[in-house]
């Protein structure tokens, strides 16, 4: 067991410095220094961190760990695996399982199996209605009680209105977020594309921007009407960004993540029948994708998320009409990021770090994660940006290798991953 790193770089003010860090037997971490003294420490306990950046543990605010109900796809064990192989020590996970967790039993056999099961720490959204229909919502205070930190129907959007006005009210006097899907079906009507060059080229139904557009327009008034955090997952539109960049203005409590593959993939680039591009949002056009990237330098975007979605091979193996919607990114999402936004783009490695760390700690109050400080938690993610390496999919931990960034060149690749200062995770050297 670790308990000192030397020889790593963390960010000071924007900068990198070379820093040591030593944690104790409990995980906390005790001293942050430029050159902490080896004398007290076995040698098995110090890790060498030979120059690599040492950040703290990434943050993923929109995990699917398909456990239970899907667990050919994902299980909590290999989903958090994964996890922390892409450096993230905190993810929280999508209740969109079988059977949903909408009674208070079920929902706490999860919350006690992602705290046995897991090597990240794995927080818990509820759903926002029995069954993730439109019926009836679950009882929020019972919920909040048994650890949720948010409320959501993901996979879904809920499509009443005044379904998610009443949702709203509740997670308001809770001091809870909405955790919005934002999906309007009688728009999408059996799209498997975005309504753009591509669907057209390959003869696919569309999916058209407004089908997201049309019900964040509506969820801001409803959030401007009741006072609620709405938070929107994965948008994917020019529109959804100058909605939210207004409703910001406005004073609106509105947040909002989008996923490493729509700020790095446009449907420009779906060439032939390939279901490693289908998700949900679809990959949307050129302009769209500059209007995310504009929407992170101006502060509209508040974080990345992953949205890691696996499926089986067999599933994916489909065409783009029969298979599912979804894509892995826990594996990849930070040196996909650092690479191409830090490396090749306009982006600092600190934005980076804010929009995967700092931001989605504030954003989901938890307390005990997205800094390096004494007293802290040692959730330590350390990673190699110099040694360019390849994605492959023998590499991933995870059951899903659903991703058209399989053979893509990166930076940024992780070399150890500490839980509590235990490790999660390390390459083999």
């Amino acid at each position: 067991m670790y308990r000192l790193i030397k020889n790593g770089q963390i960010l000071v003010d924007s900068k990198l410095v070379q820093q040591d860090i030593a944690f104790d037997e409990n995980g906390l971490i005790t001293a942050i220094e430029s050159n902490i003294s080896t004398t007290d420490y076995e040698p098995a306990t110090i890790f060498d961190a030979q120059g690599h950046f040492v950040s703290p543990g990434l943050i993923d605010g929109h995990v699917h760990f398909r456990d239970p109900g899907f667990t050919d796809k994902e299980t909590l064990v290999t989903g958090s695996h994964a996890a922390v192989h892409g450096g993230f020590t905190s993810v929280i996970a999508m209740p969109n399982l079988n059977p949903v967790p909408d009674n208070i039993a079920d929902f706490k056999t999860l919350v006690d199996r992602n705290a046995t099961e897991t090597v990240s720490h794995t927080y818990q959204f509820a759903p926002i209605t029995n069954g993730l229909t439109e019926e009836e919502l679950v009882e929020m205070p019972a919920f909040k009680a048994a650890g949720a930190v948010g409320f959501t129907n993901d996979g879904h959007g809920v499509q009443t209105a005044q379904t998610m006005y009443l949702a709203m009210q509740q997670a308001q006097a809770l001091d809870l977020p909405i955790v919005a899907h934002v999906e309007d079906m009688s728009l999408v009507n059996g799209g498997v594309l975005h309504d753009g060059a591509a669907a057209k080229r390959l003869n696919l139904p569309g999916i058209p921007s407004v089908s997201e557009s049309a019900q964040v327009a509506r969820d801001i008034e409803l959030a401007r009407a009741t006072g609620v955090h709405y938070h929107i997952c994965h948008i994917s539109t020019k529109e959804t960004v100058a909605l939210v960049r207004r409703a910001k203005a406005d004073g609106v409590n509105v947040t909002c993540e989008v996923s490493p593959h729509h700020l790095l993939l446009d449907d420009s680039m779906i060439t032939t029948d390939n279901a490693m591009f289908k998700m949900n949002p679809p990959l949307r056009s050129l302009a769209d994708r500059q209007s995310l990237w504009a929407g992170l330098l101006d502060g509209t975007i508040d974080i990345v998320a992953t949205d890691h979605a696996p499926h089986t091979a067999a599933e994916k193996a489909q065409s783009i009409q029969k298979a599912p919607f979804g894509i892995v990114g826990s594996e990849t999402a930070f040196s996909l990021l650092y690479t191409n936004l830090v490396v090749n783009g306009p982006f600092s490695l600190s934005q980076l770090i804010d929009w995967l760390v700092v931001n989605p700690a504030q954003l989901f109050n938890l307390k005990q994660a997205g800094q390096l400080n004494v007293g802290d938690l040692a959730d330590i993610a350390i990673f190699d940006l110099e040694t360019p390496t390849t994605i492959q999919a023998t590499d991933f931990q995870s059951k899903g290798r659903n991703t058209p960034f399989i053979g893509a060149t990166v930076l940024g690749t992780t070399v150890l991953t500490l839980v509590a200062g235990q490790t999660a995770y390390q390459r083999s050297e």
